[in-house]
């Protein structure tokens, strides 16, 4: 992600508080913020793959994906 599109993301972010965008614009909007999403899981992915825990004996353990289950899914009442 440039510079360049996340000034364009920000700026039609105010104009869109202030007069509002047309469909056009919402829709590069829609576009830009889904490649920022996408760029930032892609450096939160990169930075998990290079992390270790250190247990209290010293080893290192590289983190794992956890494997998602039905209790994991449920929402909090």
């Amino acid at each position: 992600m440039t510079e360049d599109k996340i000034k364009r993301i920000n700026e039609l972010a105010r104009k869109q508080k202030a007069e509002g965008l047309t469909d056009e614009e919402k829709a590069e909007q829609a576009e830009l913020r889904r490649e920022y999403i996408e760029s930032y899981k892609r450096s939160l992915v990169a930075q998990l793959e290079n992390t270790y825990v250190v247990d209290e004996k010293g080893n290192k353990q590289k983190l794992t994906e956890k494997v998602k289950t039905n209790k994991d899914n449920k929402k909090p009442n």
